[in-house]
This record gives structure tokens, C-alpha cells and sequence, in this order.
């Protein structure tokens, strides 16, 4: 089984079988009784929206564990959802983090999968897990460059022969996006806006580079008045969404400059060729390979699915476990 364990989604690989879930990362627990009343997508929905007793809950911050309980309880409901309720299966495991992530981080996650019911658990760097679901040439000895932009965090990695030459992880993403939308929405519209509605403004209009379409796009967000303390609707323009997102896209921009700049020249030859590959959620952002493109001056290319790139490259792991061992980052255990 191959987990993609993210900030804004999770997604499960069986072995044979392929994607089999692809759930939002949240966890609705109640209060008074302690338990999970719902998990994935149902509990997406009570985000913001839930009475005093139950809390909507995002396990993960930064791509990493951040509330330890919950986040098992989660994977436990998932991986007995994968196996419909069976709990005698105990599955080896291969879950994709952060390559910028602590020894302790590392821990947790390995115990929560092993409390949630696995037998061995493998850890993989995520960018290396995307950079071989985008069917990047992993194995050979040639310089790839992976953008993996997930929910909590931006990895930057450059890779040849199954191992990582370079990388670098920051602790923006796009959360942090979806913050910078709020807070303008704030600052110039007097309007207070819940992380559900940003994220829309996001997908539907948000872009990271000028072009022709954006510039006429409008959309109607409804939100609380600052002043008045009454529910408002705004009619707000693509071009202000792109300028509220230029901070947090200028830290990505410029932590893939400075991967670029200590790229050994042989492999930084290769990645001239080859262009840069975008994988995770983030890549999704219009404009977002352009952009990089024009600050780098290298081709830049979309992954075909880049949400799923991370899971199906701890499936393909599995799958070949054998000849793709060399690329786990060390920490395994077999219980």
C-alpha cells in the first residue's frame, strides 16, 4: 500500500488495484466523546461550519504531523476503508514525506502508520516519489528537476540515479496561497472569508502569470463585513487575486533559483534539456509553469496528473521493490 500523506489531501495506492482513495485531509471529531464522526471529505465539509461540541480538524501543517492522535485515527480509517473494514490485513506500507522533514517527524509518521495496523513501514522522499509517478527517468544518470507543491510545502529536488543530488523545502505552499487571499480580502475588501471560500477564489480565478483570460475574470465572493459586522457579497478581479499571491509565489520562484545555482553544471546541462517537471496540487495554478519559465529561462512542464504524481510513485515502488529499493531515505522498520 502506497500513502501519500499530505497537508490538503491523502491519497492510497493498493498494489494491483491502483488509486484507490483519494480524500481531503480532515478529521471531524467530537468533543465530549472523544471519536471521529467523520473523515476525508464529509469532514471537509464541516470546516468552519461545525456547532460548539464537534471540531473539523487538518491533522497535518507543513506537510508534517502536527495534532499525532488525529492523524492516526485518520490513516486507521482509511486503511480499514482501503480493505472494507478488514482488520486482520496488516499491509507493508511506503508513505511519501517531505524531504525537509526532522528525524522526530520522520518518527511520528512512521508510528502513526504502525499504530494504524502496518507491518513495515518505508518512507520516501516526496520528491523523489513525484518525480518517478511523472515518469521521470529516475534510474539513469541524468539530472531531472521536480517541483512538488503540495498543500503544506514547495519541494525542489534534483535527481539522478534513484537518489536526490539536491533539494530544498520551504514551508510555503498552497495553504499559504490560499492565506495571502485571505488576508487581501481582508486588508482591501474589509471582508473576513473562510479557508474553504479562498481556496475556491483560488481554483477559479486565481493565476500566477498574466494572460489574456485572467484579466476579464470575476468572481462573487461572499463573506462578513468587517465594519458593518453583515454578511457581503464583493465582485473581485483576477489581476488583484494574481498581485495578493505574489509573496508567497516569489519564495517558491526563488528557492528554485537557488537549487539551480548549486546544481553540479553537468546535471545542470541535463535539466536545460530535459526543462523543469511541476507535480502536486499547486501545479495546478494557472500560469504557475510560465512563471517559473520566464524567471528561469528553463522549459517548464505540468505532470499529467499532478495530484496523484507522489502516490503512484510509492505504487510503482511497490511494485518494483527490488530494483527502486536504493531510493527509500533510510528509515525503515519492520515490526
Amino acid at each position: 500500500m502506497g500513502i501519500d500523506l499530505g497537508t490538503a489531501n491523502t491519497l492510497v495506492y493498493v498494489s494491483g488495484k491502483g488509486i484507490v482513495l483519494q480524500e481531503p485531509s480532515v478529521v471531524a471529531i467530537d468533543q465530549d466523546l472523544k471519536v471521529p464522526l467523520a473523515v476525508g471529505e464529509d469532514a471537509k465539509k464541516m470546516l468552519g461550519r461545525t456547532p460548539g461540541n464537534v471540531v473539523a480538524l487538518r491533522p497535518l501543517r507543513d506537510g508534517v504531523i502536527a495534532d499525532f492522535d488525529t492523524a492516526e485515527l485518520m490513516l486507521k480509517q482509511f486503511i480499514r476503508r482501503v480493505h472494507e473494514g478488514k482488520t486482520l490485513v496488516q499491509p507493508r506500507i511506503v508513505i511519501g514525506i517531505p524531504s525537509g522533514v526532522t528525524g522526530v517527524e520522520r518518527r511520528a509518521v512512521m508510528e502513526a502508520a504502525s499504530q494504524a495496523g502496518a507491518r513495515d513501514v518505508y518512507l520516501i522522499d516526496e520528491p523523489v516519489a513525484a518525480a518517478i509517478g511523472a515518469g521521470l527517468p529516475v534510474a539513469e544518470p541524468t539530472g531531472n528537476m521536480i517541483i512538488d507543491i503540495g498543500g503544506g510545502t514547495t519541494e525542489v529536488a534534483v535527481l539522478s540515479l534513484q537518489g536526490t543530488v539536491l533539494s530544498e523545502s520551504v514551508r510555503v505552499a498552497g495553504d499559504e496561497l490560499s492565506e495571502s487571499i485571505t488576508h487581501y480580502m481582508k486588508k482591501v475588501h474589509n471582508l473576513v472569508i473562510g479557508e474553504r471560500t479562498a481556496e475556491e477564489i483560488k481554483i477559479q480565478i486565481g493565476s500566477a502569470y498574466p494572460t489574456h483570460d485572467d484579466d476579464d475574470a470575476t468572481l462573487e465572493v461572499r463573506g462578513l463585513h468587517l465594519l458593518s459586522g453583515l454578511p457581503r457579497t464583493v465582485s473581485i478581479k483576477g489581476p488583484e487575486i494574481r498581485e495578493s499571491m505574489s509573496e508567497p509565489l516569489s519564495v517558491i520562484v526563488d528557492a528554485v533559483k537557488r537549487t539551480l545555482e548549486r546544481t553540479p553544471p553537468e546535471l545542470a546541462a541535463d535539466i536545460i534539456d530535459r526543462g523543469i517537471m511541476l507535480a502536486g496540487g499547486g501545479a495546478l495554478l494557472k500560469g504557475l509553469d510560465t512563471l517559473i519559465s520566464h524567471e528561469t529561462g528553463i522549459v517548464t512542464h505540468v505532470a499529467a496528473d499532478p495530484l496523484s504524481c507522489v502516490v503512484l510513485g510509492t505504487g510503482r515502488v511497490l511494485e518494483n521493490f527490488k530494483q527502486l529499493e536504493r531510493v527509500f531515505s533510510g528509515h525503515s522498520r519492520h515490526l
